[in-house]
């Protein structure tokens, strides 16, 4: 599994990516590997406001579907157009290609309410 550094993660699965004022999200290596094949990925519309820890959408596998909480507040400024025809996308690069939606931060200090990588990986293993 890969947990890149300079990421932030929260308890939910997802990752954050910060440049500036902005951040980029996505689901984790462990999430998609958990979830297995992805075949649909609902999202929030340009414009909508994100509350930290809030659902903002669902993923859905051929096993489950499963709620995405927002691991920061902000404004939706671009969600990843790719997933629509391409949802495999979140399995095949999960921090890349297959990143979910782009923020305009909100309140800043919310990203150290979030885990480092290595606090990330130790979380994981504590919850096997």
């Amino acid at each position: 599994m890969d947990f890149p550094k300079g990421l932030k993660y929260n308890s939910e699965h997802i990752w954050v990516k910060v440049d500036g004022d902005n951040a980029l999200i996505g689901v984790t290596d462990h999430a998609q590997d958990q979830l297995g094949d992805i075949i649909y990925v609902d999202l929030p519309e340009v414009g909508y406001e994100l509350e930290q820890n809030e659902s903002f959408g669902t993923i859905e596998s051929a096993k489950s579907v499963s709620e995405l909480y927002a691991p920061v507040g902000g404004h939706v400024i671009s969600i990843n157009e790719s997933l629509k025809d391409e949802p495999e996308l979140v399995n095949e690069e999960p921090y890349d290609s297959g990143w979910l939606l782009k923020v305009k931060l909100t309140n800043e200090d919310e990203l150290n309410n979030l885990m480092e990588q290595s606090q990330y990986e130790e979380y994981l293993k504590s919850s096997e």
